[in-house]
């Protein structure tokens, strides 16, 4: 039956998997370099702390406007502007000459990379029905793995062979490459020669209209969206939840170099797992609330149990503090990554379950925003506890501290969610009523 369908909304989300991988391995270059530019310019923890609230304030931005302009001008004229200006961005880092200039660098990043996810999310909204959508996700969404698994083998090379400079001029160039892709291979499916009749009644068999690249006349206000339970839900839990995967993205490569003497000069296998697992997380996370839609569970029923089991996998990171040595800490480190983004393929699915197409990239943006503020004053609070412990000579007692933080977000958020929508039903914006109808 598959073949008969065709498989090319399978190509486009090859394309989202390899955007989302160079996000992150653009993103991940400076945590790794970390060491190298703390010598080179001085940077205290709360130097570095600034530098990531910087990219996380201007990313917090970026996905409120990035979300409205893409639901605006459409998913292919969206990705491409938001790839220009991040990968020009990720080059910039290469000619900073202070902290100050990295913290620009680092905000003009920000920017540009917050229109990954509304883009990505709403593509697969366009071309996958419901019972597919946890799936796609996870399958694109694991290039952030493969963007971090592929970062501490790469980055420390370059910086072997010519310098930290060229790192970030190198990995900005593969943006550019991936933009030439998008423009030859991508178009919504009502407009893409290649999709087949069989395929395009399956994409759209939730009987829910495509909408129509820049087509303004359907949008809705965010006063509206932020006049329904559904949009809280999904703030709520990104703002919870995002901060704790951008703690493994920025500081892990410290953890393990201060904690266990990992030599960030070289390629770094400790991080290579870590990120290997969150592929497996990723995928297998959006294949269990998938499975259990094709069994016949509820949308809600399957997303939520799918939730609360990988809420349950961070837990055990708590016992990082009593790690001995460097592998039972990435066992620990690796699980709750791995449970951070099959939590991530489910949670960024609720919003188009909840919400028309034509909107959900607006609430990804608005949810994503919350996360990133939460990005921003999480990093204050990591800064902080690390300066104070290095102060008292037990920096590990600033991680523990992390790490209890994060063993128990995952579990808050999926409480505050289940406040907001029990049932998450669907939204009809378009109804004065505003009365949703429970998910089937």
């Amino acid at each position: 039956m598959e073949t008969k369908l065709g498989k090319y909304r399978w190509t486009v989300v090859a394309l989202l998997f390899f955007a989302t991988t160079i996000n992150y391995l653009d993103r991940q270059v400076i945590g790794l370099l970390k060491p190298t530019l703390e010598t080179e310019f001085k940077w205290t923890e709360s130097d570095y702390g600034h530098i990531v609230m910087a990219f996380a304030t201007a990313y917090a931005i970026g996905l409120l406007g990035f979300g409205r302009v893409i639901d605006r001008i459409g998913t292919k004229k969206g990705y491409i502007a938001s790839i220009i200006a991040w990968s020009a961005a990720a080059i910039a880092h290469a000619f900073a000459t202070s902290t100050f200039g990295f913290g620009v660098a680092r905000a003009a990043l920000g920017l540009g990379e917050a229109g990954n996810f509304p883009a990505a999310i709403k593509t697969v909204a366009e071309w996958f029905p419901k019972k597919e959508r946890a799936l796609a996700t996870g399958v694109f969404n694991s290039g952030a793995n493969i963007g971090a698994v592929v970062a501490p083998i790469m980055v420390p090379l370059i910086l072997g062979w010519y310098g930290w400079q060229e790192a970030f001029i190198i990995t900005g160039i593969i943006g550019f490459i991936w933009l030439a892709c998008w423009w030859k291979f991508y178009e919504i499916p009502s407009r893409q020669p290649k999709l087949s009749t069989a395929e395009y009644e399956y994409i759209h068999s939730d009987n829910e209209p495509e909408p129509g690249e820049g087509d303004h006349s359907q949008n809705v206000s965010w006063s509206k969206l932020l006049s329904v339970r559904q949009t809280w839900a999904f703030i709520f839990g990104k703002m919870l939840t995002d901060p704790i995967w951008w703690f493994f993205l920025f500081w892990l490569p410290s953890y393990f170099s201060t904690t266990f003497k990992l030599d960030l000069t070289k390629p770094s296998l400790p991080l290579v797992v870590v990120y290997t697992f969150t592929t497996v997380g990723s995928i297998g996370g959006g294949y269990l609330s998938s499975y259990l839609i094709q069994k016949g569970w509820t949308v809600f029923r399957a997303r939520k149990t799918a939730m609360l089991i990988f809420a349950l996998l961070v837990v055990p990171i708590v016992l990082a503090r009593y790690a001995t040595n460097i592998w039972m800490a990435v066992a620990l480190i690796s699980l709750a990554a791995a449970a951070h983004q099959a939590w991530s393929a489910n949670i960024f699915t609720t919003a188009s379950d909840m919400f028309p197409k034509r909107t959900v990239s607006s609430v990804v943006g608005i949810g994503s925003m919350a996360g990133s503020v939460g990005g921003i004053l999480f990093p204050l609070i990591v800064g902080y506890l690390l300066d104070r412990a290095k102060a008292s000579g037990d920096i590990n007692t600033g991680y523990n501290i992390i790490f209890l933080l994060c063993g128990s977000a995952y579990l808050v958020a999926w409480f505050v969610m289940h406040l907001f929508a029990p049932r998450m039903e669907e939204v009809h914006l378009e109804e004065s009523s505003n009365k949703p109808v429970a998910v089937s």
